[in-house]
């Protein structure tokens, strides 16, 4: 097995605890659908957050998702100017038995417009 990194990526309309949790799970479990990995080939996941998304940690919702033995890590995205906002991104690393070219990376709702090329 080799360790793979995993990116993605979701806008939210609203910095709300609710709409927050409901966008993270649905990017996490996207991520491990469209890669066929499951809980225990995770290793970790980091989160981070435009500094506009205040409501909660993004992995709280990863949590809820029975990601509570995976090791989990938030931050804050650089607040470059005219950047996307509302935006939840993640890398997960996996061991995943796939060539890196082979891994396929997860845009959702506005921020597919990060990385047209990787978007699916």
């Amino acid at each position: 097995m080799a360790v793979r990194a995993i990116r993605g990526a979701t806008q939210l309309d609203v910095d709300e605890r609710e709409h927050l949790f409901a966008r993270t799970r649905e990017l996490v479990a996207e991520v491990l659908a469209q890669n066929e990995v499951d809980t225990e080939a995770l290793i970790s996941v980091v989160f981070t957050c435009t500094p506009d998304l205040t409501s909660d940690f993004p992995a709280a919702a990863a949590r809820e998702m029975g990601l509570g033995d995976v090791p989990l890590l938030c931050a804050v995205e650089i607040a470059v100017p005219h950047a996307l906002p509302r935006v939840v991104r993640l890398m997960a690393h996996a061991d995943l038995d796939v060539p890196r070219g082979a891994v396929r990376h997860v845009y959702l709702h506005g921020a597919t417009a990060l990385r047209r090329d990787l978007a699916q």
